[in-house]
């Protein structure tokens, strides 16, 4: 049962990058992207304002912190992601995502002091070998010759943003409840988000596009965070990670049986080296530079 949390939090992101696709033609970015969040935020209110005021000292000191993550964690990652949809398919969004945790990790080893381990350095190796096999699908030739498509471009970006967040988060360790921290950064990504949606192109709300901004915030912004936070809780933040670690796999999976994309040799190829480069980062963990003392 207990890995029923995480496991469920992964199928949930992993749905919502096919619905970043099917979003794309259907209703503008900017309106997606503000849409989700202002939802979220005020299905969140009625429960989140006594909390907000119990641990307002708490809070007040770290407003700048929250607003960086809030900025990171929840207006940049996804508001690229809708934009990238537009240029790119959920498969190679759900690949170029997995490399979040490398991402983080490589941060930890600058920011945090965490030394560096050989596993990392060759799941770096291989998951940069994966990801260029899928942004240039299977050509680096073409990659070299043309640059990477647009839309990859701005997965990886959003990716980069959100590790950039996880580190902070840990590097900062703001001492506040998941759930006040989560409702903070909803509040800042409307904040930030209201000018790109009143400067943008706007469709409104349709019968076609409802269902995808219910989607992005009830599941994806409200029911994954909570399972997610279980899971941490249950299984502790380095077992629950382990779990990203399927998020391409799902994703592929959902996007061919819902989008009817197609997996072609190089999604396959550059998704094992993705992973097994994460997996080989997270299991090899001799450490470099150490000395070996001989008794």
């Amino acid at each position: 049962m207990q890995y029923a949390y995480p496991l469920l939090a992964i199928f949930i992101w992993a749905g919502n990058t096919v619905i970043t696709k099917m979003s794309a033609g259907v209703i503008f970015p900017a309106e997606i992207g503000f849409y989700r969040w202002l939802l979220a935020g005020l299905l969140f209110t009625p429960f989140m304002l006594k909390p907000v005021i119990s641990h307002w000292p708490r809070i007040a000191p770290n407003l700048g912190k929250i607003f960086i993550l809030g900025v990171l964690g929840m207006a940049v990652y996804q508001s690229l992601a809708y934009f990238a949809a537009n240029l790119t398919s959920a498969t190679n969004m759900g690949i170029i995502l997995s490399l979040m945790p490398l991402m983080s990790l490589a941060m930890a080893i600058i920011s945090l002091g965490q030394r560096l381990t050989a596993g990392a350095l060759v799941g770096a190796v291989l998951s940069f070998s994966g990801v260029l096999v899928v942004v240039s699908s299977g050509s680096l030739a073409a990659l070299l010759e043309h640059g990477v498509n647009l839309g990859d471009a701005m997965m990886l970006i959003a990716t980069l943003a959100y590790a950039i967040y996880s580190t902070l988060l840990k590097k900062w360790q703001l001492r506040l409840p998941p759930l006040v921290l989560l409702y903070l950064q909803v509040l800042v990504a409307v904040v930030v988000l209201f000018p790109l949606f009143v400067f943008s192109p706007k469709v409104g709300p349709t019968l076609q596009n409802i269902p995808l901004v219910l989607y992005a915030c009830l599941l994806a912004s409200m029911i994954a965070p909570l399972a997610w936070m279980q899971a941490v809780v249950r299984l502790g933040p380095s077992r629950t990670t382990q779990f990203f670690n399927l998020l391409p796999v799902m994703t592929a999976l959902i996007a061919a049986l819902v989008l009817h994309e197609q997996l072609a040799w190089f999604h396959l190829v550059g998704g094992m080296l993705t992973l097994g480069g994460v997996i080989v980062s997270e299991r090899w963990t001799t450490v470099l530079g150490r000395k070996v003392s001989i008794a």
